[in-house]
């Protein structure tokens, strides 16, 4: 599928690939950091931020909390 093709499908249902994109890596966030195994900073790498405080900064946006205090929580 082109570029263009998947724009319009995406338009037609009312959303973007950043909106569907933020959607999953929010999901998958959550997902991550309930397990102790995995670093904060893994978790950022694994979700495709360049850096950890680039991921903390969209966790905060998503919950309105850090990623530290979401994973203390979940313990």
């Amino acid at each position: 599928m082109s570029e263009r093709s998947l724009q319009r499908k995406l338009s037609a249902e009312a959303t973007t690939f950043d909106q569907l994109l933020d959607e999953l890596r929010h999901g998958l966030s959550l997902r991550y950091l309930a397990d102790p195994r995995i670093s904060i900073a893994e978790t950022a790498y694994l979700l495709g931020y360049s850096e950890p405080s680039a991921f903390h900064r969209a966790f905060k946006r998503w919950t309105g909390q850090t990623p530290s205090q979401a994973r203390g929580r979940a313990a």
